[in-house]
């Protein structure tokens, strides 16, 4: 794949650095008072729907970052063919799939030995003959991204100087992250050429993109496509939708992309990806892929069987931290995370336990999402022992040597009731790859305690209060 179109314009950069500073997962911001504290009336402030948006496309950005390998998924696949009678194939090897040499020898340099359990069913539909839709549930980590910039490499004919395949993503930054892709897969396939379609990629108007594929966000695609005829869209032979749950989010995004699809030839081959299928996404799924075949992951639960669960009373914040200090002081921990309800608390605790001797990592809302990234990616190599965080920063975090799961805030949803989901998240954090976990609540309130309990009854799990006799078997849990 030629690098010379990968060059982005100056002012494009800057498009990017502009966007990269508002990509933030956001909890409302407030100025801090004369003493540096951060006025209580924003902690629990709700969200608007543009800044859930942001956090869904920052989260997505930020597992592609965090990702060095593909996630061992043990989500069953449920395969649903257009034509129930046609045979179903999957396949075992990338060989089986007869691609060109040039895109075997990308599929091996970028890493991957075998299919992904998505890609083993997803690859033979997305390459059949003739094309066939799809749309596809498939998570960060599953090998989604390469499986259909297999396919699209595999519909290029390298002789035709203009747009083949067309590509749309919800942010510049993700549509940066599928370009990797593209490239590396690419890589020993010199004549294709790839373009982007991005704001601040300015180009003459009434010229003509040679580019072969065209990667980019709805609206610009849509510029190019309608009002500046860079791209003639009857010429598009594959048109994939990256992160539809992410793009619907979007204001805009939903009627650019399907007007962008209307404009496509009848025989147009279209994927379409997300990673959770609510009704919402369902209807715009619908809407943009017809006569599709589906490929639909059936969720495991998570379990909370492999985890031990307990609580620790306590009657202010302090008193908290010196529970926390004297479990460390307790039982030895190879690496634990601790979750805050707000980031002033979080960054109160980072720093408490700093001044202890503990080697801390603080993931913050406020950080940009490749600093975040960086954090984690030091957490994971046992850099720092402990990560202070809140719930909505550490969605997706696999980190194997965790052990252990301290809720120093109950989590509670904007109403204040238990958040079943978010402690079944946090929690989920350890036991995880087949070893025992161990949870640590602290309670610190009536208020809290009833919180507690209702998270006990949801899961009809006992919490027991923490002991001094405990300590041996969490020990064991802990190493």
């Amino acid at each position: 794949m030629a690098t010379d179109s990968w060059a982005l314009a100056v002012d494009e950069q800057e498009a990017a650095a502009e966007s990269l500073s508002t990509l933030q997962l956001k909890e409302e911001k407030a100025k801090p008072d004369a003493n540096g504290a951060v006025p209580k009336a924003d902690d629990n402030v709700e969200r608007t729907e543009d800044e859930e948006k942001e956090d869904r496309a920052a989260q997505s950005l930020l597992n592609k970052l965090i990702r060095s390998n593909l996630v061992d998924t043990t989500n069953q696949v449920e395969v649903l063919q257009r034509d129930p009678n046609s045979p179903l194939y999957s396949v075992k090897s990338f060989e089986e799939l007869h691609l060109k040499p040039q895109l075997l020898q990308g599929v091996y340099a970028m890493g991957f030995n075998r299919p992904s359990k998505i890609q083993e069913n997803a690859l033979p539909m997305m390459l059949a003959e003739p094309p066939q839709n799809l749309i596809a549930q498939s998570q960060s980590g599953t090998g989604k991204t390469a499986a259909f910039v297999l396919a699209m490499l595999s519909r290029v004919e390298p002789g035709n100087k203009y747009p083949q395949c067309l590509c749309l993503s919800p942010t510049y930054e993700l549509a940066l992250q599928t370009g990797k892709v593209i490239e590396q897969m690419g890589k020993f396939y010199p004549e294709l050429k790839l373009a982007y379609a991005v704001r601040g990629n300015k180009l003459e108007r009434g010229q003509k993109i040679s580019e072969q594929i065209v990667i980019g966000t709805p609206g610009t695609v849509l510029d190019w496509c309608s009002k500046l005829k860079f791209i003639d869209p009857k010429k598009i032979k594959v048109f994939v939708l990256d992160e539809a749950d992410v793009m619907i989010a979007t204001q805009g995004h939903q009627d650019q992309s399907i007007r962008i699809q209307r404009m496509l030839p009848r025989d147009c081959q279209m994927l379409l990806f997300s990673a959770t299928f609510e009704d919402s996404v369902w209807k715009f799924a619908q809407k943009v892929v017809p006569d599709p075949n589906i490929i639909k992951l059936k969720r495991e639960e998570e379990t909370l069987d492999t985890i031990k669960q307990y609580y620790v009373l306590c009657n202010s914040r302090d008193e908290k931290f010196r529970a926390l200090c004297n479990i460390y002081g307790a039982i030895t921990i190879a690496q634990a995370m601790v979750f805050c309800h707000t980031r002033k608390t979080a960054g109160w605790l980072a720093a408490e336990l700093s001044k202890e001797g503990h080697q801390v990592a603080l993931l913050s809302g406020e950080m940009m999402v490749e600093q975040r990234a960086a954090v984690i990616e030091r957490f994971r190599e046992g850099k720092e022992k402990v990560l202070v965080t809140t719930n909505v920063c550490a969605r997706g975090i696999d980190v194997e040597q965790v052990s252990v799961v301290i809720n120093f805030d109950l989590p509670v949803d904007k109403d204040g009731n238990p958040d079943n989901e978010t402690y079944l998240h946090r929690i989920g954090r350890t036991g995880r790859f087949g070893k025992r976990g161990l949870a640590i609540n602290m309670v610190d309130s009536k208020h809290s305690m009833n919180i507690l309990n209702r998270i006990q009854e949801h899961f009809s799990k006992k919490i027991n209060k923490l002991d001094t006799d405990d300590l041996d078997e969490i020990e064991k849990i802990t190493n």
